[in-house]
């Protein structure tokens, strides 16, 4: 039985006749942050698409306390609590800010939840309050991102899976969005950090897996592999 909260044992998966991840190992501790970093075209979106149930496992399984998910589809896992923010958020546009965070308590067992999680949302991010009855589509980026983040708590993640949070975003706001996923953390949420900005990636997660053409290249405490050379060179500029 295994004790870690997601555990990946062996995956491959990918796009029809075009295989991405090759035998993926990697597990997820209750109430950390675990950062995935990678160049682009490394399979992490992938990865994402793949625990969520939106690809198929080829082969391998996913474990999520010990019991296997993988044959499940997307809304099903998503109502076991593995709950994705996708790279470039996917909000509905002409839905106000309100009505997009109302999307995310759509599921059965989050209902009872939803005003609660509602006040939770609105207090940690008081400028979606300010924006409420706002069109989605007229948010600046940064916005529309917290938004995106706070439609998916809504839904009462066991663990928040952020696909490229601070893609497109100025370095203010890059900051600013790192800072809430620490909050987030902080609160009691298990996160798994998919990020192209490895360094703010390393900085807040506790351990990280490097992927490099769909396996898994490195991993550690992300405070070790921070200083490691090869993290530095490839990733860092340095």
């Amino acid at each position: 039985m295994s004790n870690h909260l997601l555990e990946i044992k062996g995956v491959h998966s990918g796009y029809g006749d075009v295989k991405v991840l090759h035998d993926i190992n990697l597990y997820v501790e209750e109430g950390e942050i675990l950062s995935v970093v990678g160049a682009n075209g490394a399979g992490k979106t992938t990865l994402m698409r793949t625990i969520s149930g939106q690809l198929p496992v080829t082969a391998g399984e996913i474990l999520l306390h010990g019991t296997p998910v993988q044959h499940l589809p997307a809304h099903k896992i998503a109502a076991e609590g593995i709950i994705q923010v996708p790279e470039g958020r996917r909000l509905f546009p002409y839905m106000t800010v309100h009505e997009n965070l109302l999307i995310g308590s759509t599921m059965k067992h989050v209902r009872a939840d939803r005003q609660k999680n509602l006040e939770y949302i609105y207090n940690l991010l008081p400028r979606l309050k300010e924006r409420e009855t706002q069109m989605a589509n007229t948010l600046s980026g940064g916005e529309q991102q917290m938004l995106a983040i706070g439609r998916a708590l809504m839904e009462n993640p066991k663990i928040l899976m952020l696909d490229e949070p601070s893609l497109g975003l100025s370095p203010l706001l890059v900051g600013t969005v790192f800072d809430l996923i620490k909050t987030i953390s902080a609160a009691g949420t298990t996160v798994l950090l998919v990020e192209q900005n490895v360094k703010q990636a390393l900085k807040i997660s506790q351990r990280t897996y490097v992927l490099e053409n769909g396996v898994v290249a490195m991993e550690g405490p992300s405070s070790e592999l921070i200083d490691d050379p090869y993290v530095k060179k490839a990733f860092l500029g340095l």
